[in-house]
């Protein structure tokens, strides 16, 4: 099973130490409930990267040997492979030094991180000046004097006082739509997103009697805290993340130019398959349209722009016998790609953006359907799909 971040989630001051079992992947027995082995993937976590989807149990063959495996993708980008019966991981996972600098009082960040040395990294991690948006010349100067009002850093910088831009964000490459896995190939098919936030620290100003940790971001007029975050001319403006299809106009962007493009380049999303035989990544496609508030935006008119931006989402994939993983990840279409190659066989409107992992299932005649929940709320629908010839 998988866990959480401890609260609070982006300050540690009054939880010292490594915060054993938060963060981790834990192996129960089912019978007796006892331990029997365990993984901490973040120590003394400050980024909000729990596990956030279940993991995926496999059979792989490594170095010629099948093994039982279990893997869990997660928010930071990584994918954790590990022998299920006995928590070995299947390729070293090395205790690596990270940045402990942070001028958050009370703050003690824990000196190691562990990282997986196979399989690489589903998307970038960190952020630096040489990520920054370069549609056009413009953007990219606009995109670098925003970059230069935060502490930027390689994953695992802490949060500040400042505001730190974290990459990938607090919701992550990896959430709830978790992974594919095919038996056939031993691939496994993830949607990943590139994504980014500001992690900004205020000091708990005690309005709230249920919420007593010190420091955390939620900041401002619609966190939890009413403190709030600098304002005025010095005051750092806040990137807006990929995250957000809402319009340009309706993002406060602290009157920063860019307005609802993010400062980062394109893509946002991949789909990505991972060669869980060899530990490697087996091709790798950015996923989806993307956000029309930013193909819209003034600063980009005119400008020929990938067909894929990315388009950012929890949703994740299926995969079939037939050879095709099926996804509709926020987009407003169910798609189908071919699973050997990444390559999109095709594509079919769904009446509202998809907004779930898609499923499928048989009926007793023997007619094939992917269902897909798409929409939210009053608005919110299942489509169905089956072959077009296919009449049983």
């Amino acid at each position: 099973m998988p866990t959480s971040t401890p609260s609070g989630d982006y300050w540690g001051g009054g939880r010292p130490g490594a915060n054993l079992f938060a963060e981790s992947l834990v192996c129960l027995d089912a019978l007796t409930g006892q331990r029997r082995w365990h993984f901490q993937a973040i120590h003394h976590g400050l980024w909000d990267y729990d596990f956030a989807s279940a993991p995926t149990l496999a059979t792989t063959t490594v170095n010629g040997s099948r093994v039982d495996v279990v893997a869990q993708v997660s928010k930071q980008g990584f994918v954790y492979v590990f022998d299920r019966v006995t928590g070995r991981p299947v390729w070293p996972i090395e205790e690596r030094p990270v940045d402990t600098n942070t001028d958050v009082p009370g703050e003690r960040v824990f000196p190691t991180q562990p990282y997986p040395t196979r399989p690489p990294p589903l998307v970038p991690q960190g952020i630096s000046l040489d990520d920054a948006n370069d549609l056009t010349p413009e953007i990219k100067r606009l995109a670098e004097e925003q970059l230069k009002r935060f502490r930027l850093g390689p994953l695992y910088t802490p949060p500040s006082l400042k505001g730190t831009i974290q990459r990938p964000s607090q919701n992550g490459a990896a959430n709830w739509g978790g992974a594919a896995f095919d038996p056939g190939s031993g691939w496994l098919f993830v949607k990943a997103v590139d994504s980014y936030h500001v992690s900004t620290l205020c000091k708990n100003d005690l309005q709230d009697p249920y919420v007593t940790w010190e420091y955390s971001n939620y900041c401002g007029q619609y966190g939890l805290f009413t403190s709030r975050a600098p304002q005025g001319p010095g005051a750092p403006a806040q990137p807006v993340s990929p995250m957000s299809d809402r319009a340009p106009d309706s993002v406060n962007y602290s009157g920063a130019a860019l307005g609802g493009i993010p400062l980062t380049k394109p893509p946002y999303a991949y789909l990505v398959a991972v060669d869980l035989n060899k530990g490697d990544i087996a091709w790798k496609v950015p996923f989806g349209e993307g956000s029309q508030a930013i193909r819209q935006h003034p600063l980009l008119k005119g400008v020929t722009l990938p067909e894929r931006l990315g388009t950012t989402g929890n949703m994740g994939p299926i995969v079939t016998r037939g050879g095709v993983v099926l996804i509709g990840g926020g987009d407003p279409f169910l798609y189908a790609f071919d699973k050997t190659t990444g390559k999109e066989l095709a594509r079919v409107a769904t009446p509202q953006r998809t907004s779930a992992n898609p499923m499928t299932y048989r009926t007793r005649a023997g007619r094939q359907f992917v269902v897909i929940a798409t929409g939210a709320g009053t608005d919110g629908t299942l489509a169905a799909f089956a072959l077009k010839g296919d009449r049983r």
